[in-house]
């Protein structure tokens, strides 16, 4: 398709001068008493004059045909650049891990598959069809000039050649303008990114207006860099062009001198002026060309700069045991970007169908932990094995990463759901489940009663996000989409936070009797904040300062570790509570259920 209107444009532009000369053909023979001849009997003989009219307007169809065509191949092969660019661009930022997503914003990234793609797209397609078409103009027509006298030719020829240093000059200076409003512009898709997605939150704490003068402050700040981008060409831009008009003049002048002499036809001269007049017209567009090209070139930059980013995590050979496993964090340490020490040479095993409850104040390093099982990070020393004591352990780095993040699901207190049917986010986590899976999964998660609910059941579309559900409804479909998986190591980071105590109950209890038993073993590690969460776990483990620094059972922690007690509330080691069964719950209706953590049964406040 290039190498096509590539083709067209060479075929269009080189007729350009042919049909000026043509024109020039024409008005000497009308001169010479040619085209129109007198006839004895005083009649005019007009065929010559129309044969050059039908050959100057089917030269001119024929041109007109061929560039439109050309104009049809520039635009087809424009939209596939498009895609093929922002299909890069996707693939790209989905291969990148988190900790590039933590530097750059959603913002930054939006602008690369918009406005920077377009720029270059203009200047791969528009502005180097527009170079092409120039300096074969430029070539032609510089080239019949010579051909009619070598003096028409120097003074134009030198002045372009001045016109086009001063274009290439003065285009460094607009990418460096450029860039900046690139930059700017950032902020503001930054912005309208967070007022659109964050449009709750603006609400409820009532900052229409703080954030519509934070988005108009983002708007007049790329608006001044792209005014200042402006005020540079529109101020410098023309010179070269009006430096090349000066070429009307030379020719008018020096024609007419050599039509005095004889040495140049009317005709000629006229063809001449057309043809500088075609020059003319073609370095004005160079002026925008090299615009349109320093504003490309500050996009592609930052295009490339995310196309040669190279992911910190890198894709292994293995694949993942087959039988159901356990996790062993070994010596895993991890720093956050600023250098404070997040991990300290952890040490956790998780052995096969295991629960574990994972405590830890805000802030000591639980999340980053969750991250390290699917390998959304990696830690900056030691190792996360799978397997177990008896078969051994395998390094978490040599497993393919698309097999890992099906062997191990992680759950998440933000849930995010697309904006498709229920059923099509539900087979996200096994795109071959059966629809039996489908309920099972439903069933453990405890989300039978939203599928009831909803107008259209299994095929209902929920909204961006899932913002037509509630919190703890999207909270129990994100964990049916993870169980959908029947995934060997299962990680609840605070995955039912939004859910009432009853709700919540049942979905441990599925978990623990369903997935453990009946799904072959589920490891479980639950990131938990709530006791009634904790008190499922057959182990629970105290994250402190990057470091495992308790493990035992609730009851043992709470007669054991003060720490412990005052993480939850307790006042002393005789608060222990233990879970109570459904059985349980069912004999003696009257007994409450376990509370959330700094919640105590019997009435009295924590301490």
């Amino acid at each position: 398709m290039f190498v096509a209107a590539t083709a067209v444009a060479l075929v269009v532009n080189l007729s350009l001068p042919i049909t000026q000369h043509l024109i020039g053909l024409a008005i000497d023979e009308v001169k010479a008493g040619v085209a129109v001849v007198r006839l004895t009997d005083g009649n005019l003989d007009t065929a010559r004059a129309w044969w050059w009219v039908a050959l100057l307007m089917g030269f001119a169809c024929a041109r007109g045909i061929i560039q439109y065509l050309g104009t049809l191949l520039g635009m087809a092969l424009g939209q596939k650049l498009l895609h093929d660019l922002r299909d890069r661009v996707l693939v790209q930022v989905q291969r990148l891990d988190q900790s590039y997503h933590r530097k750059h914003g959603a913002g930054e990234i939006v602008t690369r598959t918009t406005r920077d793609s377009d720029k270059v797209r203009d200047a791969v397609v528009g502005g180097f069809r527009t170079l092409l078409e120039t300096a074969l103009v430029m070539i032609a027509c510089l080239g019949v000039l010579t051909w009619y006298h070598p003096w028409l030719s120097l003074v134009p020829t030198v002045l372009v050649a001045i016109a086009l240093w001063m274009f290439i000059a003065q285009a460094r200076k607009l990418v460096v303008l450029d860039r900046a409003a690139g930059d700017a512009y950032d902020v503001v898709t930054q912005e309208l990114t967070e007022g659109v997605g964050g449009v709750r939150v603006i609400k409820a704490f009532a900052l229409e207006d703080a954030r519509v003068a934070r988005f108009r402050t983002a708007v007049g700040g790329f608006a001044a860099q792209a005014r200042t981008a402006l005020i540079f060409a529109v101020l410098r831009l023309p010179l070269p062009q009006v430096l090349v008009g000066l070429g009307h003049v030379w020719i008018l002048g020096c024609g007419a001198v050599l039509v005095s002499h004889g040495e140049l036809t009317l005709g000629e001269l006229v063809a001449s002026l057309m043809l500088i007049t075609a020059v003319i017209f073609r370095v004005e567009g160079v002026g925008r060309t090299i615009q349109t090209f320093a504003e490309a070139s500050a996009s592609a930059a930052r295009i490339m700069e995310l196309l040669d980013a190279e992911p910190a995590v890198h894709d292994g050979v293995d694949e993942p045991p087959t039988a159901p496993f356990g996790v062993r964090f070994d010596q895993v340490s991890v720093r956050s970007p600023a250098g404070v020490m997040v991990l300290d040479r952890l040490d956790l095993e998780l052995r096969p169908g295991e629960v574990v409850a994972l405590v830890g104040v805000t802030g000591s390093g639980k999340s980053t932990l969750a991250h390290l099982l699917p390998r959304l990070a990696d830690p900056d020393s030691g190792s996360v094995g799978f397997g177990d004591a008896r078969t051994g352990w395998r390094n978490a780095r040599s497993m393919t990463l698309a097999s890992l993040r099906q062997r191990v699901q992680v759950v998440y207190q933000d849930s995010f759901l697309f904006s498709d049917t229920v059923y099509a986010n539900l087979r996200l986590g096994r795109p071959g489940a059966s629809d039996d899976d489908v309920r099972e999964a439903l069933r453990l998660a405890s989300a039978e009663d939203i599928i009831a609910g909803l107008s259209d059941g299994l095929a209902t579309i929920i909204g961006e996000r899932g913002t037509t559900l509630s919190g703890g409804q999207r909270q129990r479909l994100c964990l049916a989409r993870a169980l959908i998986a029947k995934p060997a190591v299962l990680c609840c980071d605070d995955a039912t936070s939004a859910l009432d105590a009853v709700t919540e109950r049942r979905i441990l209890d599925n978990l623990r009797h369903g997935v453990g038993k009946e799904g072959g073993g589920t490891t479980t590690l639950l990131i938990a904040s709530k006791l009634s969460t904790i008190l499922l776990a057959d182990r629970v483990v105290m994250l402190e300062r990057g470091r495992i620094t308790a493990s035992g059972t609730h009851a043992e922690l709470v007669r054991d570790n003060g720490a412990y007690r005052e993480l939850l509330g307790l006042e002393s080691g005789s608060d222990v509570r233990c879970p109570m069964s459904d059985v349980e719950q069912e004999a003696d209706p009257t007994r409450h259920r376990t509370s959330d953590i700094g919640h105590r049964t019997d009435g009295r406040s924590p301490s």
